[in-house]
């Protein structure tokens, strides 16, 4: 498989993976074109809110030879951890609610396909998009970027008897006495085994910071989409609490990013050490 022709995403790594584990981070896209901009009635500076900004900059320090997807383009383009089903008519012509999952929490919320909302009640765009422009966004940003993950997963499995994709994104400080800073999803057990999670899970706890499981982040379209145990394809997703690498003032990466790298670098060579060592006790 050849790596996508001037894609919307990076791809980091060899199209044959040199390791079982696949790294995705759909959400840290920071290059918001000409007419996304032109298209909004709140500042650029709402759509923040909407990015995991700067989480690649742990995936980038944590990778060695792993390969890797990383979206260039904005969630506020569009989510490629929503289904392309997942279209809210309230901002996409294209889309009906006859059609489309319109009574989805995520959907309902203006976190559709599309965003319509970014944190608050004030809707981003100054008019509805026409289903021609979403459709061009799915085929040229969300499509091809699927494609990648799914070939590549199966590459890998062909090459090592099983895969795994670690799907990283960040999350905004959660509420209450103690709370979770890394959140680790598998949608309650259905997209990886249960030895990947709590091989993960294990160095988090060791890490001494703070964990839950699948709330209040279970996993999106991705896992859902990707993660097949039953065929030896496992899909994980983690969040890391952004106040552990950002400034939450200046909105620029502070040194907790080489703390946050050391962790999923371990947690990478762990889901690593899981695959490979469940391939040669088959043998």
């Amino acid at each position: 498989m050849d790596a996508p022709a001037q894609p919307s995403f990076d791809f980091l790594g060899a199209p044959v993976p040199a390791s079982p584990v696949l790294l995705s981070v759909p959400h840290a896209g920071r290059d918001y074109p000409r007419q996304l901009l032109d298209l909004l009635r709140v500042p650029a500076a709402a759509l923040l809110v909407l990015e995991d900004r700067y989480v690649d900059a742990i995936a980038y320090a944590a990778r060695r030879d792993e390969t890797m997807l990383v979206a260039r383009r904005p969630r506020a383009w569009i989510d490629l951890n929503r289904s392309e089903s997942e279209r809210d008519p309230r901002v996409d012509a294209g889309a009906s609610p006859a059609s489309s999952p319109f009574h989805s929490p995520r959907v309902q919320n203006g976190l559709g396909l599309v965003p319509r909302r970014a944190g608050g009640a004030e809707d981003l765009w100054r008019r509805r998009l026409s289903g021609e422009e979403v459709a061009a966004r799915i085929a040229a940003d969300h499509r091809p970027y699927h494609a990648a993950l799914a070939d590549l997963l199966e590459a890998a499995r062909q090459r090592f008897g099983a895969a795994v994709l670690l799907d990283i994104h960040s999350m905004p400080s959660l509420n209450g006495e103690n709370p979770a800073r890394i959140v680790l999803g598998d949608r309650f057990g259905r997209s990886a085994c249960g030895a990947l999670v709590e091989r993960a899970a294990a160095l988090v706890a060791a890490s001494g910071l703070g964990l839950a499981l699948n709330t209040p982040y279970a996993g999106g379209y991705i896992l859902d989409r990707h993660g097949r145990p039953s065929r030896h394809v496992h899909a994980i997703q983690i969040e890391f609490d952004r106040a552990l690498y950002l400034d939450m003032l200046t909105q620029q990466p502070h040194d907790g990013i080489a703390r946050m790298a050391r962790l999923l670098r371990a947690i990478i060579d762990a889901l690593a050490d899981e695959l490979l060592g469940r391939a040669q006790a088959a043998e």
